[in-house]
C-alpha cells in the first residue's frame, strides 16, 4: 500500500515550491552546445543565443574535441563496467592525469566521475580531529558537502576578507595543533567574484602551505562532465587508497578523457590565448551594453555577470521574456542564491561574435523595458 501521508507531504513542498515562483524547469536543447542553440518550446523550435552555459571557450563542440571524444570510445569502448583498481585502469586515464598534473605544475593527479565528487572526496582522507579546514563562506556546495564528511573542526570567513580570514586562522591554530587547511573557489558561480588567491597565498604560506586544485572538465575543458585533483603524489596516492568517490563509483568514460585532453591541448596553445582574449572581449562589451541600459550588475571582470533582479517570480518573467527575443537564460533564485538576491545569470563565451553579443543586448533592453525593469 502507498504511503498516502508521505506523498502528500511531498505534493504540498512542490506546490509550496511552485507558489514562491521558484520551480526550476529544465528546457530541452535540440542542438549541440554553442553560442546558438536550438530548444523545444511550447510554440516549436527555436534558434536562440545561449547565454547560460559554462562555455566559456566554446570548445563543447569543436570538432577537435568531439573527434577526441569519438576516437577514444573507437579505440577503448564505452567505458570499464567498473571501478578502476577492480577492473583496472585505461591508457587514456594514466594520459589524462599525467596531462593535467603537467598543465598545473603538479606532481599528480586523480580523476573523478565528476568534479563534485572530487570536491567530495578530498578532504576526508586527508584530514582528522586534530586539523582545522577553514572555508569560504560561498564555497560551492560541492567544497561545503566534502568539508562536511572530513572529521576536521570547521571554519568559516567572508569572501575575500583577508582580515576575517586572518582572525579565522589564529582561531584555528588556538583551539588546536593538527594541519590548518584554506579552501576557497578560484571564482564563486553566483557572483563571478574571484578569489583573491595572492592573499590567501600569502596567509597559508604561514601556516605551511598545501597546494591541492581540484578543477573540472565540465566548464571551459570540453563542456563535458568528471573532474580531478591535482597535488604532490603522496596525496594523490593517499586519495587512490582513500577517496570514496574513486573507489565506488566508474571509471570516467574514455570518451570524457578523449575530449579532455584535446580541450587541454587547445587551452595551452597560442589559440587558447586567443580564445581567452576574444573571452574578455566579450564580456567587457556586454557587461557595459547592461549597464548603459541601466540594468543592475554585480561588479567584476569575469565572464559571469548576474543581472540582479532580487525577486524570484521577477526573474522568471524575464528569463521566459528573453526567450520570446532570442535569448535563452536561466532565472537563479533559492535555494541556488540566498532569498531576496534573485537573478539571470549571464555568461559570455569566446563562441559569440561580437555581432551576437549586441544582439543579446538589444534583447535585454526589449525584454527589460516590457517588464518595466529599465526605462
Amino acid at each position: 500500500m502507498a504511503n498516502d501521508a508521505f506523498y502528500d507531504r511531498i505534493g504540498r513542498e512542490l506546490a509550496d515550491i511552485d507558489a514562491q515562483g521558484l520551480t526550476k524547469r529544465e528546457r530541452v536543447l535540440l542542438s549541440p552546445q554553442g553560442s546558438q542553440v536550438r530548444v523545444a518550446t511550447a510554440n516549436g523550435e527555436r534558434d536562440v543565443l545561449n547565454l547560460c552555459a559554462n562555455n566559456y571557450l566554446g570548445l563543447a563542440s569543436d570538432e577537435r574535441v568531439v573527434e577526441g571524444a569519438i576516437r577514444a570510445t573507437r579505440d577503448w569502448g564505452a567505458g570499464l563496467a567498473s571501478v578502476r583498481f577492480i577492473c583496472g585502469t585505461q591508457l587514456p586515464h594514466k594520459q589524462l592525469e599525467a596531462q593535467i598534473a603537467d598543465y598545473l605544475g603538479f606532481e599528480d593527479s586523480i580523476l573523478f566521475a565528476a568534479a563534485f565528487d572530487a570536491n567530495g572526496a578530498v578532504f576526508e582522507p586527508l584530514f582528522g580531529p586534530d586539523d582545522a579546514i577553514v572555508s569560504d563562506s560561498l564555497n560551492h556546495a560541492s567544497l561545503i558537502d566534502g568539508i562536511r564528511l572530513a572529521k576536521a573542526r570547521r571554519y568559516r570567513f567572508a569572501t575575500n576578507d583577508m582580515a576575517a580570514l586572518e582572525e579565522a586562522l589564529q582561531q584555528a591554530r588556538r583551539e588546536g595543533t593538527g594541519q590548518i587547511l584554506i579552501v576557497t573557489d578560484g571564482v564563486f558561480s553566483m557572483d563571478g567574484t574571484v578569489a583573491n588567491l595572492a592573499g590567501i597565498a600569502d596567509l597559508a604560506e604561514v601556516e605551511g602551505r598545501i597546494d591541492i586544485v581540484t578543477g573540472t572538465f565540465g566548464k571551459a575543458l570540453g563542456g563535458a562532465m568528471g573532474g580531478f585533483v591535482a597535488a604532490r603524489r603522496p596525496v594523490v596516492d593517499l586519495l587512490r587508497q582513500r577517496g570514496r568517490p574513486y573507489l565506488f563509483s566508474n571509471a570516467l568514460a574514455p570518451s570524457v578523457c578523449g575530449a579532455a585532453a584535446a580541450a587541454i591541448d587547445i587551452a595551452r596553445s597560442d589559440e587558447g590565448d586567443k580564445l581567452r582574449d576574444r573571452l574578455t572581449a566579450n564580456a567587457v562589451r556586454f557587461r557595459a551594453g547592461l549597464e548603459a541600459l541601466g540594468f543592475s550588475l554585480l561588479p567584476g571582470e569575469h565572464p559571469i555577470i548576474p543581472v540582479m533582479l532580487n525577486d524570484a517570480p521577477r526573474a522568471v518573467a524575464m528569463a521566459e521574456r528573453l526567450l520570446d527575443h532570442g535569448v535563452y537564460v536561466t532565472a537563479f533564485s533559492f535555494p541556488v542564491v540566498p532569498k531576496g538576491l534573485a537573478r539571470i545569470r549571464t555568461q559570455m563565451s569566446a563562441a559569440f561574435t561580437p555581432e551576437q553579443v549586441d544582439d543579446a543586448i538589444a534583447a535585454f533592453a526589449a525584454a527589460g523595458r516590457e517588464l518595466g525593469i529599465v526605462a
